[in-house]
């Protein structure tokens, strides 16, 4: 079975008072869009003679220094949606819940779009999170708490969180999937509110988009008697997912925290007490050691999962046995976890492991899938429309819930290519004086590789150019899905695919990659063709 990643309760699991925002280094914004030049016989470059981009280096180009003087010009910019920006078309919205196979996406409570309400350059992602010098230097140690944020958004008048939340829900049903599954860190204070304020976004926002409950018993210290009456209060909302039946859905995080008869206690009180019916969905960090004494009291399983390519291959086995044992199986998709606060990765291969788990759940029979992580930023590990990422992952994601919920691969009918990397060697160290708690490779992970992925969506064959810092190739790519890996080196990425001497796709990156760092920063950075105004 895959291993499952240590989760990172230590540090902002069980600390839920007051209000959190983190932020860490983010690399400027607002880079160039690069003029790509196109000559007959001529060497395609997105890049001027001095390796950066054509027209000279961007004004808001990315220091070299802390992520706070990345992070300055942060102007949110509204999305031109024009129903071109996916390489296919999604289906209607009646066709993609009409079936069995439902998608969810874990939602974390700490990480709304924003935490103040103020404008984005200002704001306590940037002045906290993404710095080493925020919330007093409780954060120096490992360069600042994330390494990305959500993408920005304008202050809002009025009950502006209750907007933010409507604008996830929306955001989130726009891409195919079902519902969040809301991370449920205590039952008073912010985080408490904010679950309760997530179900009447939901409810307003988008009718049918379905909240389902996830205790995080990682943070939560209480009895069931406790816990099911707060349970009770949510779902009286028309937002908690139940199933057709009416029976609520409860999906508790690390359920093995206690035996099935405290979870009986729990369903038993919320039966008698409040006339609830329920259907349990246990998620384990060990399945195997847990699924049989589980079964008789759960309706389904899931587990956390493991964030590295090359350990996925125990996802058949998982599902066949909790079909074996009748139950509906829930798999996780992830797309990287990179956790500075606790100093390790895992090797996400660009997007081998987003692309490995989307194929496991396919291929093995999955019931339904929870992408992990909507929105944790800590871990590094957002489907969420990011900072760094724009809509990569979402979009991608799009396409193969296309396929799990349809039973059809989508037909390309846009060619579309995607760029990934990270903004510096994996090895590389930051400077002195810089960030002193580094992150490590997870044991059992992927081995660190340094690799820019151009991941081609094609109509039809065509020739795909590459440029790496320096480094200029070509490479003939099929029609369909086919990811090209080039080597990794300092300066800008771009890609361009050209068929019968017309380009018709093309992405550069929004970030340099550099040799020298004060923050080491290893997630994976991503960029489309499909969306070139993001983030």
């Amino acid at each position: 079975m895959a291993q499952a990643p240590v989760r990172p309760w230590a540090h902002h699991r069980r600390r839920v008072t007051g209000r959190r925002v983190l932020l860490p280094g983010a690399f400027g914004i607002g880079l160039l869009l690069i003029c790509l030049l196109a000559g007959s016989g001529m060497a395609w470059s997105p890049f001027g003679t001095d390796g950066g981009p054509a027209g000279g280096t961007p004004a808001a180009a990315p220091s070299a220094q802390d992520p706070a003087d990345r992070a300055g010009a942060l102007t949110p910019r509204p999305q031109r949606v024009t129903g071109k920006e996916l390489p296919f078309d999604l289906p209607a919205p009646a066709t993609l819940r009409g079936g069995h196979h439902l998608v969810f996406a874990h939602y974390f409570t700490p990480y709304p779009l924003s935490l103040d309400n103020k404008p984005a350059a200002q704001d306590y992602y940037t002045r906290n999170y993404l710095t080493a010098r925020g919330e007093h230097g409780k954060h120096a140690l490992y360069g600042g708490l994330l390494r990305d944020r959500p993408l920005p958004v304008a202050p809002r008048s009025g009950d502006w969180q209750l907007a933010n939340l409507q604008q996830e829900v929306r955001t989130a049903r726009a891409a195919g999937i079902d519902g969040f599954s809301v991370d449920i860190l205590a039952l008073t204070g912010p985080n408490w509110e904010r679950v309760n304020l997530l179900l009447r976004a939901a409810a307003s926002a988008a009718p049918g988009f379905r909240i389902m409950l996830m205790p995080d018993m990682t943070s939560l210290h209480t009895d069931p008697a406790t816990l099911a009456d707060a349970l009770a209060g949510l779902a009286a909302s028309p937002a908690a997912h139940r199933l057709g039946d009416g029976r609520l859905v409860i999906s508790p995080f690390k359920a093995e925290a206690h035996d099935p008869g405290w979870w009986s206690q729990l369903t038993t009180r919320l039966r008698t007490h409040h006339g609830i019916r329920t259907a349990l969905v246990p998620l384990f960090l060990d399945f195997t050691a847990n699924a049989d004494r589980f079964a008789p009291i759960s309706y389904g399983f899931s587990e956390w999962g493991n964030r590295s390519y090359t350990a996925q291959a125990g996802a058949a086995a998982d599902v066949s046995r909790a079909h074996r044992l009748g139950k509906t199986w829930m798999q996780p998709v992830s797309v990287q976890d990179a956790r500075p606060n606790q100093g390790v990765y895992d090797e996400a291969g660009n997007t081998a492991t987003l692309r490995e788990g989307w194929g496991h759940a396919i291929d093995d029979g999955a019931d339904w899938v929870q992408l992990t992580t909507w929105n944790d930023y800590s871990e590094g590990s957002q489907f969420a429309p990011s900072l760094h990422n724009g809509y990569v992952y979402l979009d991608l994601s799009s396409y193969y819930l296309t396929r799990f919920k349809t039973g059809q691969w989508p037909r390309i009918v846009r060619d579309t290519v995607y760029l990934t990397s990270r903004v510096q060697f994996a090895g590389a160290r930051p400077v002195p004086g810089g960030q002193r708690k580094l992150m490590s490779p997870r044991a059992g992970t992927a081995a660190p590789r340094d690799a820019v992925e151009a991941l081609t969506f094609l109509t039809a064959p065509a020739d795909l150019d590459t440029v790496v810092g320096t480094d200029r190739r070509s490479h003939p790519v099929p029609a369909g899905v086919r990811a090209t890996l080039v080597p990794l080196h300092t300066g800008w990425s771009a890609a361009t695919v050209r068929r019968d001497g017309r380009t018709v796709a093309e992405v550069t990156s929004r970030h340099p990659v550099r040799s020298q760092v004060r923050v080491q920063d290893l997630q994976y950075y991503a960029a489309s063709s499909g969306r070139p105004d993001m983030p």
